[in-house]
């Protein structure tokens, strides 16, 4: 312990915070950004899949497809799988831009599972009536089902995004600076694996544990609205 305590004073220099801030920085740019984009996709293919909306059954089944397979392809295997896709089509792209697009993919089939929930959750009277007031398909779901659906939308897409921050980790493995790859670069410079994991590990709380918070109170707010 007095070795770890005498170890931390080097550990945390001036430049190792600087270092561990930027990894920090590019952690939150990169599920944010991934779970934005994602979001946005996943609420397009959603909307993509619903008959009262698209009328083409082709476009329906391509959504369904999607969805089906990106949900079930592991995070490490879908990293790898986009990062050769863009060596194959020639495209010079940074190691982020690789592991965001991966983000992005994941993110939006389980977002779109996540929209299509809470749109089926409207009652089809809902559609009937504003069909009956001569409204659109998309007219409907922007001023009838949008407003009442999100209640039922949001809670699990913000649960699913705080376990999809944890699941950045893995972009380490082609080189993206994010926390785990700044623990790894720490650790073969000679500091112990306590220090430069057990700080990220607290990095990772601090970043988890509000969105998990916020997620929660999300939850219970409109929970009872939901039940009702």
């Amino acid at each position: 312990m007095a070795a770890l305590i005498e170890e931390a004073g080097r550990f945390y220099s001036y430049y190792n915070l600087i270092y561990l801030g930027k990894a920090f920085l590019f952690t939150i740019l990169l599920s944010f950004a991934g779970c934005g984009i994602g979001f946005v996709l996943g609420a397009g293919l959603a909307v993509m899949r619903h008959p009262r909306i698209v009328s083409f059954a082709p476009l329906r089944w391509f959504a369904l497809l999607y969805v089906e397979l990106f949900r079930r392809i592991p995070f490490l295997v879908l990293l790898m799988v986009v990062f050769f896709a863009f060596q194959l089509a020639g495209a010079d792209v940074t190691m982020f831009t690789v592991a965001a697009t991966t983000v992005a993919l994941s993110a939006s089939a389980f977002s779109a599972e996540n929209v299509r929930a809470g749109l089926e959750s409207i009652h089809p009277n809902q559609w009937d009536a504003a069909e009956a007031m001569n409204m659109g398909g998309l007219t409907a779901l922007r001023r009838v089902v949008l407003p009442q659906s999100w209640r039922v939308i949001i809670p699990p897409s913000m649960t699913y995004s705080v376990g999809l921050v944890k699941a950045t980790s893995i972009a380490s493995q082609i080189g993206v600076l994010e926390l785990t790859y700044a623990a790894k670069i720490l650790n073969q410079k000679g500091f112990s694996a306590a220090l430069c994991f057990g700080t990220i590990l607290v990095l990772y709380f601090c970043l988890c544990y509000p969105l998990n918070l916020f997620a929660t109170s999300l939850e219970k707010r409109l929970a009872p609205s939901r039940n009702r």
